[in-house]
């Protein structure tokens, strides 16, 4: 069987791709599929996200494994200050790296970077090939749940959270969303600067970890890692309460395309 080109592939991904992603149909003239990684937002996140990748393959040898195109750019202006409008557009560059992706054959695009999804509108109008929306898919899987949660907290930098990606998207299934106190909310920052940097410790995980309790024992029924850096420095495992890793549902998106399931 020969190898479809792109442009076609691209066709069939975009016809395939419904609002939810989770109603892929699987076509047997596809060829195996390659997901591409925007990446660089920040590089340790972007490793993160092919690490869940890797770990949520059923493979017993390399050749089991899905094709990932990454693409880590971290020249991209900081999306804080460009949702906060205070330094440079981060649009352009987000076009630039998706294009990339698409002309070196990726037949989707996986971003790691919740506040990137701002932009998310403006980036698919300009290629081809669908961009997974990590934000939607993380308020889908909430909705999922059995009983469905009235009230989730986030923990997010101030651009995700100020941009209202997530407070927008949790409304449509009917959740609210809780957030943090101005004073913890720039606690976070600085501790999702601090992984960034890599100069994080374990006083920042404890920052992270007992703002998520606070917001539960305000009223949140589970707290979302809204930052990709936050899973760098939380451990689930240390915590009374349920937490959501957008990362990992990305992730699981992702593979499930690849290998041509549905969700």
């Amino acid at each position: 069987m020969g190898r479809i080109p792109n442009h076609r592939l691209a066709t069939a991904c975009r016809r395939f791709y419904n609002q939810a992603m989770m109603e892929i149909e699987i076509k047997s003239d596809i060829p195996d599929r390659m997901i591409g990684i925007l990446g660089g937002m920040g590089p340790e996140a972007t490793m993160d996200l092919y690490l869940n990748i890797i770990r949520l393959t059923p493979a017993g040898r390399d050749q089991d494994h899905v094709r990932v195109l990454i693409y880590s750019n971290p020249k991209i202006p900081d999306r804080t200050m460009a949702i906060e409008q205070t330094g440079d557009s981060a649009v352009p560059s987000l076009i630039e790296s998706a294009k990339l992706l698409e002309r070196a054959g990726a037949g989707i695009i996986a971003m790691p970077c919740n506040a990137a999804h701002y932009f998310l509108a403006e980036i698919q109008r300009e290629i081809n090939i669908p961009i997974l929306d990590m934000i939607e898919e993380t308020s889908r899987r909430l909705r999922r749940e059995s009983p469905i949660p009235k009230t989730i907290g986030l923990l997010a930098s101030n651009g995700t959270v100020s941009s209202g990606v997530y407070t927008n998207s949790l409304r449509k299934q009917g959740i609210s969303t809780l957030l943090p106190k101005g004073e913890d909310q720039q606690k976070i920052q600085i501790a999702i600067d601090e992984v960034k940097a890599g100069t994080h410790d374990r006083a920042t995980q404890e920052t992270f970890q007992s703002i998520g309790l606070r917001m539960v024992e305000a009223g949140a029924e589970s707290v979302i890692l809204g930052c990709t850096e936050i899973p760098l420095a939380f451990s689930p495992d240390e915590v009374t309460y349920p937490t959501l890793n957008p990362t990992r549902i990305l992730a699981e998106i992702a593979v499930n395309w690849a290998l041509g399931k549905g969700s």
